[in-house]
């Protein structure tokens, strides 16, 4: 049976439209079948992404006084430390802190002074901390306090660098410590074991300190020194309360600490 000119034109027509559709239907679609993440995945990546923003909101302050390190990023933390992301960050830290102290111009008379905190910005109480959750176990002041009197703490490759750079430059170094006086000798040990040494001044808390917050005693502490006639120039510190108050310092430095947070 014959078809008509026009009915052959429009059967050809159609003909060539559906085999283009079809290409181009074909060449956007894979010849795999794409599943869907697994769940385990998809939780650990949503994991992993709320404890780096819980680790920018405790150092950038916006945490708040808070207790513990949260129990599900006990291994975030972990990961942290031992993939060596703490010991970069610190370094970046200290480099800017040092590119910052080679502006200065010291006045030669001694009184250019920079604050360093101890633990966690010059010793490193991290095996400590290993044993007990990452910070995620609520303080224990006795079970520390014999850490502390083992005198074994390792100090920073970064702060030591820094702080024997900045002894270079020719500041006076002021060591100003939540610790107490009765662990003086100790700590004075840990330090010359560390590398640290020709510090000016290492404070300590006294009988008269007890019960005060760190903020208001490190800020007694530093105005004492201001008064002495020290010009405070940068400060280095983990914690929020070693830099803020009075008296304080032209430039602070905060090293990162997610373990703990002391108001």
């Amino acid at each position: 049976m014959a078809f008509p000119r026009s009915n052959s034109i429009f059967f050809f027509t159609f003909l060539l439209f559906a085999v283009l559709i079809n290409t181009a239907i074909s060449s956007r679609v894979s010849p795999f079948i794409k599943l869907p993440t697994s769940v385990d995945e998809s939780v650990s990546s949503s994991l992993e992404s709320y404890c780096a923003s819980w680790r920018l909101a405790v150092e950038t302050d916006n945490a708040g006084k808070w207790k513990v390190v949260p129990s599900q990023c006990v291994s975030s933390l972990e990961t942290y430390y031992d993939k060596g992301q703490f010991d970069k960050d610190y370094s970046v830290v200290a480099g800017y802190a040092y590119a910052y102290a080679k502006t200065i111009t010291l006045k030669g008379d001694g009184k250019d002074a920079w604050v360093f905190d101890v633990d966690e910005t010059l010793l490193s109480n991290l095996e400590y901390y290993k044993a007990h959750g990452y910070g995620s176990e609520p303080y224990n002041s006795l079970a520390f306090n014999e850490w502390v009197l083992q005198g074994t703490a390792p100090g920073f490759a970064t702060s030591l660098k820094l702080f024997n750079r900045l002894k270079k430059l020719g500041f006076a170094l002021i060591l100003l410590t939540g610790r107490d006086e009765v662990q003086r000798s100790v700590t004075e040990q840990n330090l010359l074991d560390a590398g640290y040494s020709g510090w000016e001044y290492l404070l300590l808390r006294g009988h008269e300190d007890q019960g005060k917050a760190a903020a208001q005693y490190k800020s007694e502490q530093r105005s004492r020194m201001v008064k002495k006639g020290y010009r405070l120039h940068g400060n280095t510190g983990d914690q929020w309360s070693d830099l803020q108050g009075f008296s304080v310092a032209d430039r602070s430095f905060k090293v990162p600490n997610p373990m703990y947070y002391i108001p």
